[in-house]
């Protein structure tokens, strides 16, 4: 049993902030209810191609996306803007022990589905509104995306070539990373309500999880006025700390001392590199940066990946590869993590549907993947009987 076994949690989320927060619940071992418009359900359930291929040779409608986000999780289909809806979800609601929404804000207040009113009714229930700017300031009315929030956020000023445009990060980052704040909140919520009986209301919204971490050049400017600016793949506080070309792909080199330099030039037959005062400290070559790259990037691009790499590792500087994800998970590290899991399902034509691991390693509680995710509403029948609330 996982150290949440007997929390129930109400999921009103979909998409990705709210389903990455409540699959990492459910494999701790909570119990999560994710209610779905039975028009269709999880917007990402749409987000396909690819999709897992049913029984019958179609496809179903378990789109890559959902997978990503909705295992160890329970469809019950239930259409909110109904009364009947409303009051088998208030039902719910009365039986657990968490809610998670991210409706925009005041959204669910006329299907008596706000926060208000379920923690009125049950003030030891813990309610966690995800939205995108939060349910106070100036913007909050506006709908919140990932891309928006990198862009509002200012990761998307600090991602892509110094020339190039705004780029925003490859995976849906603001979402993820508003998904784990949400998790972190609710465990301490969770902590509270064991110590003082209450529940609370807890407001998370995408941008502030953004700003959040923006981590040291965030703190950066706070320290200095000077809006920090686009590097490509170059450390703003290291060098030489980026991506390097080699003769056959690329490669991976973070110096992070003087120590570490000194070896990394002898290993290329640049000697002379750490003796010069342009470069001899971090600060000195963070000044002069370009020169360095500059006097680097031949001695680099002579070597083949592999040489590069066993030639660091021999002699102590941190360096690594730049993997597609094919060669992410054919990798024996990713075997040996278990960081990519198969679960039985009886939607799938195999039987079986592939999903990425969960990081955390537990020596008493390990995660479980006790279910698949959900095909739509397959477990509403047997929800309402076990909570012996009526369709």
């Amino acid at each position: 049993m996982g150290p949440l076994h007997g929390i129930r949690i109400l999921d009103l989320s979909r998409i990705l902030a709210g389903p990455t927060c409540t699959q990492l619940l459910g494999d701790l071992g909570a119990e999560v209810i994710k209610i779905e418009n039975p028009n269709g359900g999880d917007d990402t359930r749409s987000w396909g191609p690819p999709f897992v291929t049913g029984k019958d040779g179609a496809p179903t409608d378990l789109s890559a996306y959902f997978l990503c986000a909705n295992r160890n999780k329970l469809s019950v289909a239930v259409d909110i803007s109904t009364p009947e809806g409303q009051g088998t979800v208030r039902a719910i609601a009365a039986q657990s022990d968490i809610v998670i929404e991210n409706f925009k804000p005041g959204g669910l207040a006329k299907y008596g589905l706000d926060a208000a009113t379920l923690c009125a009714a049950d003030p030891a229930l813990i309610y966690c509104s995800i939205s995108g700017y939060g349910q106070t300031g100036p913007n909050a009315h506006k709908p919140g995306y990932d891309l928006m929030a990198q862009g509002y956020g200012g990761i998307m000023s600090l991602t892509g070539e110094p020339d190039g445009e705004p780029m925003k990060v490859g995976v849906g980052i603001a979402d993820v990373m508003c998904g784990m704040y949400a998790s972190v909140g609710i465990l301490a919520a969770l902590r509270h309500r064991d110590q003082t009986g209450a529940g609370q209301h807890i407001d998370l919204a995408l941008v502030d999880s953004q700003v959040a971490w923006l981590i040291n050049e965030g703190t950066s400017y706070l320290a200095t006025g000077k809006a920090p600016v686009r590097r490509g793949n170059g450390h703003p506080n290291i060098a030489p700390y980026q991506v390097f070309e080699t003769a056959d792909g690329h490669v991976i080199v973070a110096v992070g001392n003087d120590g570490q330099f000194k070896r990394f030039c002898g290993f290329l037959r640049l000697e002379a590199l750490p003796a010069d005062p342009c470069f001899a400290t971090n600060s000195a070559r963070l000044e002069n940066r370009a020169a360095l790259i500059a006097a680097l990037t031949p001695a680099i691009a002579a070597l083949s990946t592999a040489q590069m790499i066993a030639g660091l590792e021999g002699c102590g500087v941190p360096v690594g590869p730049v993997q597609t994800v094919d060669q992410v998970f054919g990798s024996d590290q990713v075997a040996a993590r278990d960081m990519a899991v198969t679960i039985n399902s009886d939607a799938a034509e195999s039987g079986k549907v592939d999903l990425i691991g969960n990081p955390l390693k537990f020596s008493a509680t390990p995660v479980d993947y006790r279910r698949p995710p959900p095909t739509l509403g397959q477990d509403t029948a047997d929800v309402l009987a076990r909570l012996k609330i009526k369709p």
